[in-house]
């Protein structure tokens, strides 16, 4: 659509996750058009990320050491293993400030559809924790999605077997939505996980 290295600029930006044709578009006249945007300083971040930035050799969460920040923390309770997707997922739960205990990220969900079987997540490298300490209870924090579900289904079944105690996310109405918005499954597991009152 235009012409060299712009359009260049904007395929690049294109392929990331999440960046669809028009954003990658307004990106690239951004970083044009603005004057003071440090270009170099962008550049050179993407770099030093690249370089720095692994996964964490216990939990899989992102790191710029061997060990991340909270398989690290002393005041942890290593007692709770909290099992989710990405590393993002941390993130998410740790902002809630209700969990105190350790993280397993497994690099994504089952998805057959894309090729992703249990063998490409790190699933061996949960089941050696999990042989290695005392855990008093894994709880399951995938999507609830169909790929987080047939993880967390997979993920009980094979947890069974080593009688560690699995609990899952409880999911329902999210605050401030309406009911007539919501869909089946998501109504349903309101009234399966409803809780008594008084």
């Amino acid at each position: 659509m235009y012409d060299g290295i712009v359009q260049d600029l904007i395929d690049e930006f294109g392929r990331l996750p999440g960046i669809g044709p028009k954003s990658a578009q307004r990106i690239a006249f951004h970083i044009l058009q603005t004057q003071n945007f440090d270009v170099s300083r962008l550049a050179e971040l993407l770099v030093v990320v690249r370089e720095k930035v692994r996964f964490c050799e216990v939990c899989g969460n992102i790191t710029e050491e061997e060990r991340c920040a909270i398989c690290r923390d002393p005041r942890r309770d290593q007692g709770l293993i909290c099992v989710v997707e990405e590393p993002k997922d941390v993130v998410a739960i740790e902002r809630t400030r209700q969990f105190r205990g350790l993280y397993h990220v497994l690099g994504g969900a089952i998805s057959p559809i894309d090729g992703v079987g249990p063998d490409d997540l790190s699933i061996p490298q949960l089941m050696r924790r999990l042989g290695e300490a005392e855990v008093r209870e894994v709880i399951l924090a995938t999507d609830p999605n169909l790929e987080g579900e047939a993880t967390a289904a997979y993920l009980s079944r094979l947890l069974t077997s080593i009688e560690v105690p699995v609990s899952r996310l409880a999911s329902g109405l999210p605050v401030g939505g309406d009911l007539e918005f919501a869909d089946e499954v998501t109504l349903g597991r309101a009234f399966e996980g409803r809780t008594k009152i008084g």
